[in-house]
């Protein structure tokens, strides 16, 4: 019988709020994006202006669940720490661009970094072009023209990006447990991060 698997803290229950609320956020956008643009399921649905308001607000509180968690010292050492790279995320990078098996890591991977700044970068111009396009009074008719072109095509790269990161997380349960109850194992860590060194263990 195997013994039980020593569990380390990987993210706080702050962290974890953030995650889910801004997932939640940004699934409710993008299903209701398809319903505006998607002939089969505007008829399905129906009432479309209930549809563009809940698209609306959804899209404004985007923001609002990584401004609260700031709150917590470790959603901001987290922060800090996908601001950032290292030599050892270059080093990250090649190793996969070369199908090694050894890639080394801190606490996030050079692949989880870049999906951060880009989750976090793609947010603001969302936002940024979805006032444009709801405010219409806020810019002359070019910038709202540019704003619409921007904001769909954005919203396209979002919803591929966001399935990508669906599918490499379904293919890692530890990773999953990690978000969902904030614990992972030792030996997971050890293996993608070896270069952790967590503060606080369960």
């Amino acid at each position: 019988m195997r013994p039980p698997a020593e569990l380390l803290l990987r993210f706080t229950r702050a962290e974890r709020w953030v995650h889910r609320t801004t997932a939640a956020l940004t699934g409710v956008c993008l299903a209701t994006a398809a319903c505006l643009y998607l002939a089969p399921l505007a008829e399905l649905v129906g009432n479309r202006r209930l549809v563009v308001t809940v698209h609306v607000w959804c899209g404004l509180a985007l923001p609002v669940p990584l401004l609260l968690g700031l709150a917590s010292r470790a959603l901001r050492a987290d922060a800090a720490r996908l601001s950032r790279f290292t030599p050892a995320d270059w080093d990250w990078l090649r190793a996969v661009r070369r199908r090694a098996p050894h890639r080394p890591a801190g606490k996030f991977n050079a692949g989880q970094k870049l999906y951060a700044q880009w989750t976090l970068g793609s947010m603001l111009v969302i936002v940024g072009t979805g006032l444009l396009m709801w405010l219409p009074r806020l810019a002359p008719p070019v910038w709202r023209t540019g704003a619409t072109f921007v904001h769909d095509w954005l919203a396209a790269a979002i919803a591929v990006v966001v399935v990508g990161h669906v599918r490499m997380a379904w293919r890692d349960p530890q990773a999953r447990l990690g978000m969902r109850t904030g614990l992972v194992e030792r030996r997971w860590a050890e293996r993608e991060h070896p270069q952790w060194r967590p503060v606080g263990r369960e």
